[in-house]
């Protein structure tokens, strides 16, 4: 094979939810592509090894070894609401051999193996409204979004249709309706929540969480069985992830090859003709080095492993990274921070319901929506992640003080009603949240570390403590008793809704990326995870993830079939 010979149509870097996209929409509109993981092959269905352990027949009855975990998942074992356990620790990053800085207290949640966080991500599914797109804009913070939620909307509808996302319509404009499958139901408690706030505030809405479960069979893959188990991985496929849906997609056409155990070391680009030619990768197994070359990359590596990959790519042409002009790559990291807060709900006991939906329930923003509250001492908004569930036996009997036949009688029963509402609020730009490369410290595989400089700021503060205001205010008006606030998401990384650090953007000296997620000055390098977010809203960011994917690559192929990249 000659030098730099084209052996691709396209290149896919990381195999998550975003790169799953990219190889299924690459691989169906005809093109060859590879697919690039630094991580370890699971496969669907063989690889979820505890999916169907019974908590009797646990390691260690369940236990966490804390030895292990203390030595080898320092970072990884405190995720948050048990996402990380003893039957899917083989599906994360091992922090002592992958160390990362932290110049402030800083979470970086990472998987190892293909699929990426697909497999263990929250599936909560929402659209981004057209003031998010506006918001930097209208306020100042962070630059204007080349694009509005019309560009986005028909991709929104094409990503929802394959994925599946059950949910209720509710006809807010800035919460915008979806593709739905059935919702899932509401408990007792939750609906008389929803029926006392929205009696007392007409600007608020409860409605069921819209979650990439799948309430019926859709797409050859069945239905939730309400196990709650989902981060085991499923092999009903009764979650969207990359290894139940869009890689076996992309598979179907006979163009796809993934090879994992590959770390991108760097993308090389063409002096004379200006373009993405090959990927370097380093073999997780033996250290060797290889290059591979196609006409397009679509670098989805996550927020900050696709920065990584951008800073390690300096050449003569790019000294500061590819699409680092002005100084942006890296820089305006975002995520979203919060408070929770519990209460009990006291004259349900009659009711009660069965299996674990493996969602809650949502109460849209409310607060600035396009414009600015003339009682809001903070800039933008945010939304509540929730539910109302009975407590179960285990806290039953660390509470009670009976002992005997009382205390067997008490713990058999199901527990009081607990109903919590988890405020996921927006983090505005900033220039100093940034990450950069550490070339004096070697991480994994010799790679330098990256070094996070983030930390929330004064406006994140006072909207978290206006948030947990306005919790406590709609659980008492549904008739809570003793509310607490519990500080949550009170450190950036938390919420794992990491974004920026190559942001979309007008001007090539304030973002790294176009309006249709090219690489400024590298045509056929599109980078389409989270870290082309210019802000963060207030819902979940993944369905925008895959909805620029998909549109990204519609673009990239035309323009490659018309000769132009």
């Amino acid at each position: 094979m000659k030098k730099n010979a084209i052996q691709f149509d396209a290149i896919v870097i990381g195999s998550g939810i975003t790169g799953g996209w990219a190889a299924k929409e690459l691989t169906e509109k005809g093109l060859k592509v590879l697919v690039l993981e630094r991580g370890k092959l699971v496969e669907h269905q063989k690889g979820y090894i505890h999916e169907f352990t019974s908590p009797w027949d646990a390691p260690d009855h369940g236990l966490p070894d804390r030895e292990l975990d203390e030595r080898d998942y320092p970072v990884q074992s405190r995720i948050e609401r048990g996402a990380f356990s003893w039957a899917n620790r083989h599906y994360w990053i091992n922090d002592r051999e992958n160390p990362y800085e932290q110049a402030k207290p800083f979470r970086w949640h990472r998987t190892d193996v293909l699929g990426g966080r697909s497999l263990t991500w929250g599936r909560q599914s929402y659209r981004w409204g057209d003031d998010d797109f506006k918001a930097n804009a209208r306020d100042g913070h962070g630059n204007d979004w080349p694009i509005r939620y019309a560009d986005l909307a028909p991709w929104y509808t094409h990503v929802e249709k394959f994925i599946g996302v059950s949910g209720q319509a509710e006809g807010l404009a800035s919460f915008p309706d979806g593709h739905f499958l059935p919702p899932m139901e509401m408990t007792a408690v939750e609906r008389a929540l929803k029926a006392r706030i929205e009696a007392k505030w007409n600007d608020r809405k409860v409605t069921i969480g819209r979650v990439a479960n799948l309430t019926t069979e859709h797409n050859g893959r069945g239905p939730c069985q309400n196990r709650s188990i989902c981060n085991r991985g499923c092999s009903f496929g009764a979650y969207f992830s990359s290894l139940s849906s869009t890689l076996p997609a992309a598979e179907k056409t006979g163009l796809l090859t993934v090879r994992t155990d590959s770390v991108v070391e760097a993308i090389e680009v063409d002096p004379k003709t200006k373009k993405a030619s090959g990927v370097r990768v380093i073999d997780a197994r033996t250290g060797q080095r290889a290059t591979y070359h196609a006409r397009i990359v679509f670098l989805c590596a996550s927020t900050y492993g696709s920065v990584q990959v951008l800073m390690q790519s300096r050449s003569a042409l790019h000294p500061n990274g590819l699409g680092n002009q002005g100084d942006a790559l890296g820089r305006y990291l975002i995520d979203h921070h919060g408070i929770g807060a519990f209460a009990e709900i006291p004259g349900f006991d009659e009711h009660n319901y069965k299996g674990r939906r493996p969602t809650g329930i949502y109460v849209p923003r409310f607060r600035n929506l396009g414009g600015q509250d003339a009682d809001a001492d903070f800039t933008r908004g945010y939304g509540f992640q929730g539910g109302a569930m009975r407590d179960d036996w285990t806290n039953t009997a660390a509470m009670t003080d009976d002992f005997g036949a009382a205390m067997k009688h008490n713990i058999a029963r199901p527990g009081k009603w607990i109903a919590f509402l988890g405020a996921f609020g927006e983090q505005l730009p900033q220039a100093h949240n940034r990450v950069t490369l550490n070339e004096k410290n070697p991480g994994g595989f010799g790679l330098p570390q990256l070094s996070f400089d983030v930390a929330y700021g004064e406006n994140e503060r006072r909207m978290a403590v206006d948030a947990g205001k306005q919790a406590e205010q709609m659980l008492l008006a549904a008739g809570a008793q003793r509310v607490q606030l519990i500080p949550v998401r009170t450190l950036p990384g938390v919420s794992i809704h990491e974004m920026g650090g190559a942001r979309m953007g007008h001007d090539p000296a304030q973002s790294v990326l176009n309006g249709r997620n090219q690489v400024h000055g590298v045509p056929n390098l599109f980078v389409t995870d989270g870290s082309a977010m210019a802000s963060a809203g207030t819902v979940n960011p993944s369905l925008t993830y895959m909805a620029l994917t998909a549109r990204a690559v519609d673009f990239a192929v035309a323009e490659l079939k018309a000769g132009r990249l």
